[in-house]
């Protein structure tokens, strides 16, 4: 099965569609790691998922941050800034995405008091571009306390639904689709993976999170230090 089907296989119609999979967790300190990797094997073996897993590299993409009136291209930070990824909209009515966007500033915070702030890239991309204006997002930022003046955080935006989904389904292996939505006040809902991703400053990812929203945030940020400080 290759790693497109099998992904395809285990997502369902809610809000983390990759609830099947196991979070990443921590590897055995001193565990003979993949090539160019900081941390150990991860105890879930995603090798066979659609979407990046350990020592894959970390897909490029060149995407608009609206807020900061700038493109954003994660090849750039090689060499000089490890990278925290996750997708999400801000009209997820489930809880799922602000468990997301919580894990990707918890980061942020430990990176602030760690003094390593400059050497991690949060990048937060929207699959909703036509609600998610930069007025939108910045709003949002405040409501989840995103600190956007420490630099390092992105809110992603691409030029167009199209343009967002066709980038997550080739870079990704995620499928994003719009459906009916069941709310009054909400005319379209997307049934979305929650993954997150960390890949380290040579472009190679260390951890994939397929169950975002559920994943242990401290585990996470030990993880996410680890990387960075290597």
């Amino acid at each position: 099965m290759d790693r497109r089907t099998y992904l395809r296989s285990v997502a369902g119609a809610t809000g983390v569609a990759a609830s099947a999979a196991t979070a990443g967790c921590l590897g055995a300190l001193g565990s003979s790691g993949a090539e160019g990797t900081v941390l150990g094997p991860p105890e879930q073996d995603l090798s066979e998922a659609s979407h990046p897993s350990y020592g894959d590299e970390m897909p490029n993409f060149t995407v608009p941050d609206p807020i900061a009136g700038e493109d954003v291209t994660v090849a750039d930070y090689e060499g000089e800034r490890a990278v925290l990824w996750t997708s999400f909209y801000t009209n997820c009515p489930d809880g799922v995405c602000p468990a997301l966007i919580l894990r990707l500033r918890r980061a942020q915070a430990a990176a602030a008091e760690g003094g390593y702030g400059d050497e991690l890239g949060l990048l937060a991309l929207t699959f909703d571009p036509e609600r998610d204006t930069a007025d939108v997002l910045r709003e949002y930022a405040g409501q989840q306390g995103v600190d956007l003046d420490a630099g390092n955080w992105h809110f992603l935006r691409p030029e167009s639904y199209e343009a967002g989904q066709t980038l997550l389904d080739e870079k990704f292996g995620l499928v994003i689709e719009k459906t009916d939505s069941p709310y009054e006040n909400l005319e379209y809902q997307f049934p979305h993976y929650g993954l997150i991703l960390l890949a380290n400053k040579q472009g190679i990812v260390e951890r994939a999170y397929p169950r975002g929203p559920q994943t242990d945030i401290e585990a996470l940020v030990e993880d996410v230090e680890r990387v960075v400080t290597a």
